[in-house]
């Protein structure tokens, strides 16, 4: 029996917990460890409620009018050059913030390790490319112990922060699902998002009146302004189409919502990453016709997709020819669901993540 680790800031969109329960099902033991309480429904699993971090509108902006200040550029939108790029701190302050912030965290983390026997797994994984200390204490020990290190890497993470090269440095495996990320880091494999996938998966068929929803988690990165004002726009015109911005919603709500929708649009532009992540993959399992910016290198990378592959340019008019086609909303509604089972499905998943356990697990 293997016993798995999963430590991350948050569970952010739930695949921690889906995770726990693929490997359990295996017979294996799998917890995962958060920093604090995930802001939306999923399970927080072992949670430490550590100080000085937050995921609330109140910290994220506090952290933007910082970076401001020190890089000189578009905040923590600024992308960070390297291969990898790396993550130092900007200034002495930061630097001293960190410092302070790994002594204030140490009294419950090392609680922690001491209760919940945290030394006692086979295989870490560490969320975000991040250890519980910023200087990479605990993955330093483990790595003394001869642990199994795995670091997946979500976008933002390694674009504008960079990768904590003492902890890069002793990572066993690399993983992303995040396909502009390969070209950042040379040992990096992707590794499609999970989600669980019952048997009997459909699609509704889009009926008179045509559901068209937006769901962004930063508009900046979606192009969400330019998308809303097509679509505004369009839902003016035809009275057969109905418009939903979804935001600031809790998860049950926002699939609630989805499940009414007949077409997702996810993003256009690719500040925010290439292609597509758990917003289409959710969506695609409620059998919806999904649409998104994919690049050359996605459509090479994802042959077959099922997006209508849209940019600033022709969002209009490809909404505007599948509102007047509601048989070939239908079919990509189909081929949402076949992709997802075929590329998303846990299961298919996991057994490319064993097979990688088994190669650094033989390595010993």
């Amino acid at each position: 029996m293997l016993k798995i680790l999963y430590v991350s800031p948050e569970n952010t969109v739930g695949t921690l917990s889906t995770w726990k329960k693929y490997h359990e099902s295996r017979g294996n033991k799998c917890d995962f460890i958060t920093f604090y309480k995930t802001p939306n429904e999923f399970d927080s699993g072992i949670c430490l409620n550590l100080p000085l971090i937050s995921s609330d509108k109140f910290y994220r902006n506090l952290r933007s009018l910082y970076y401001k200040n020190t890089k000189n550029s578009k905040d923590e939108y600024s992308v960070k050059s390297g291969y990898p790029p790396t993550w130092e701190a900007n200034s002495f302050f930061e630097k001293l913030f960190f410092e302070f912030r790994d002594f204030a965290w140490s009294f419950k983390v090392e609680k922690a390790v001491r209760n919940l026997n945290l030394f006692d797994y086979d295989i870490y994984h560490f969320e975000w490319g991040l250890d519980f200390y910023r200087n990479a204490n605990f993955a330093s020990r483990l790595k003394k112990l001869n642990k199994k290190i795995i670091c997946t890497y979500h976008g933002q993470d390694m674009r504008t922060r960079g990768v904590i090269k003492d902890i890069d440095n002793i990572s066993d495996l690399n993983f992303t699902s995040e396909l502009d990320l390969l070209y950042k880091h040379p040992n990096l494999k992707y590794m499609f998002l999970p989600i669980s996938i019952s048997s009997t998966l459909s699609y509704k068929k889009t009926k008179q009146k045509i559901k068209i929803c937006h769901s962004p988690t930063d508009r900046y990165y979606k192009g969400s302004n330019h998308i809303i004002d097509i679509c505004e726009k369009i839902a003016l015109e035809k009275p057969d189409v109905e418009f939903k911005l979804i935001e600031n919603m809790s998860h049950h709500e926002v699939i609630k919502i989805k499940k009414s929708c007949d077409i997702l649009i996810d993003q256009i532009g690719d500040s925010g990453g290439w292609g597509y992540g758990m917003n289409s993959v959710e969506s695609m399992k409620l059998g919806l016709c999904c649409m998104s910016e994919i690049n050359t290198k996605c459509n090479q990378f994802f042959r077959g997709h099922p997006f209508v592959n849209i940019n600033k340019d022709n969002l209009d008019l490809s909404l505007r020819k599948l509102i007047k086609n509601p048989l070939l909303i239908d079919q990509y509604k189909q081929k949402s669901i076949d992709w997802v089972k075929k590329r998303h499905c846990v299961e298919n998943v996991g057994k490319f993540l064993y097979e990688n356990y088994n190669g650094i697990l033989n390595e010993s």
